[in-house]
């Protein structure tokens, strides 16, 4: 064992003529691009002589990135950008979520969620839906907001007919068996009980601060599907729901990575001129409220102390949830608001990273640097068509309540004084490379 541990560091150290050949000469490729002796007067900022010029791919002249919006006869939009790539993200977005339930068990826009790519039509199964997108290295998902729906598909490009017509099947023409639903309400019963055992608070608390802001009207309707209705949804009230929400004028097809006019031939092939699995009926409970902010403070306590995986508890922490009506996406002051919501930042009282991480944020640097017995402190900002919140989400010992209010309420307060221009411009450019404005005309 000594003789193999000598035999490897003479050749760690370079021993031998190879070695001392090595050491004295240097590899070629290392003695000519060396910052050691090389080039030792050059900045970095200058180029090297001698190096070749890098050449970039250009952009093509038919490749603006601009998106291209089309309604069709019935009502529906189609929007797209031609972005370079092999593969495309299509869906099929509709204005409608938990805010317009007030006149329906609240609830259904979560069904909805997990009934969605089931059985329809023309697929017998969510598994013969998975094999078709497979043959053309497709995914799929929906998710649900408060004012939005999302069926979305990401496939390769040539697979585009194909997955607008998966997509139209799966929107209009739902079976919605008994079967189906009987294991979507053990679905929504389990990410119920989920979501009141899991250690991070954050989605309990977004439901909680919008039914604090809006008390029982629109944004501030329930999201996720109450216990008492899990076993009353069925499949009439559901499609009761769908005659009036899922129609045409409040659907938009989007698609990126995709050629506008393909798209269009596409709608105008599936969406146009279909009869829905609900019947045509007109549209007669459309709730079109407007978000009616109140203000006002919900609580809730819950014992933590037997849902921990291991055998050290969860730490005993009060989690608050303080914000303040800001705008919608359609007005002009959404995009301060998404700065300032980026300039705020914030996160977890420990975060492996440096500025890319948000370290240099005001909620790091005012509050969790400053206060070390802060576990957490993190910006959020809520859009909607109407109305909007600006929230600020901290977690602190029980003890320590107080006081934490009040550090986040002076940031709330500082937000109005002055701004340092570096930081400014810095946030800027990182919300226009992050951040995605809801483009969404519905």
């Amino acid at each position: 064992m000594a003789a193999m541990v000598l035999a490897a560091t003479r050749l760690l150290r370079g021993s031998g003529s190879w070695g001392r050949s090595r050491l004295r000469f240097g590899d070629p490729a290392y003695r000519r691009f060396s910052s050691g002796g090389a080039y030792p007067n050059i900045p970095l900022s200058s180029p090297l002589p001698g190096v070749p010029k890098p050449v970039f791919a250009t952009v093509d002249g038919q490749e603006k990135f601009e998106t291209k919006v089309t309604t069709l006869d019935n009502g529906l939009r189609v929007a797209s950008q031609n972005k370079f790539g092999q593969f495309c993200t299509v869906g099929i977005l509709i204005n409608s979520g938990s805010r317009y339930e007030a006149k329906y068990l609240s609830g259904i826009a979560h069904f909805l969620e997990k009934l969605a790519f089931s059985s329809t039509d023309r697929f017998d199964s969510k598994d013969e839906i998975l094999l078709t997108l497979e043959k053309h290295g497709g995914i799929c998902d929906c998710q649900t907001s408060r004012d939005t729906t999302m069926y979305a598909v990401s496939a390769d490009s040539k697979g585009l007919d194909t997955v607008v017509g998966l997509l139209a099947d799966v929107v209009l023409h739902p079976r919605l068996t008994d079967e189906e639903i009987e294991m979507t309400r053990m679905a929504v019963q389990f990410e119920l009980e989920d979501l009141n055992m899991r250690p991070d608070p954050e989605p309990l608390l977004t439901e909680m601060i919008h039914e604090a802001a809006y008390r029982e009207n629109t944004v501030g309707l329930h999201r996720f599907c109450p216990v008492e209705n899990i076993g009353k949804i069925d499949r009439d009230v559901l499609h009761s729901y769908l005659r009036n929400y899922y129609t045409p004028d409040r659907m938009v097809l989007a698609g990126v990575g995709v050629e506008h006019t393909q798209l269009v031939e596409c709608a105008r092939k599936y969406l146009l001129g279909t009869r829905p699995a609900w019947g045509t009926g007109a549209a007669v409970h459309v709730d079109r409220s407007v978000a009616q902010y109140t203000g006002g403070i919900v609580k809730l306590e819950r014992d933590m102390s037997n849902v921990s995986l291991g055998p050290t508890p969860f730490p005993e922490l009060t989690h608050i949830m303080i914000g303040l009506e800001s705008c919608s996406f359609l007005e002009g002051d959404f995009i301060p608001f998404a700065v300032l919501n980026m300039m705020m930042g914030g996160g977890g009282s420990f975060s492996a990273g440096g500025p890319g991480k948000g370290m240099f944020t005001r909620l790091y640097l005012n509050v969790l640097n400053r206060h070390h017995w802060m576990y957490n402190a993190t910006s959020y900002h809520h859009s909607y068509e109407d109305t909007g919140l600006l929230c600020i989400h901290a977690s602190a010992d029980p003890r320590q309540v107080r006081e934490m209010v009040e550090i986040i309420t002076r940031e709330f307060v500082l937000m109005a004084g002055t701004v340092d221009v570096q930081r400014l411009s810095r946030d800027s450019v990182a919300c226009r490379r992050g951040a995605h404005p809801r483009w969404c005309p519905c």
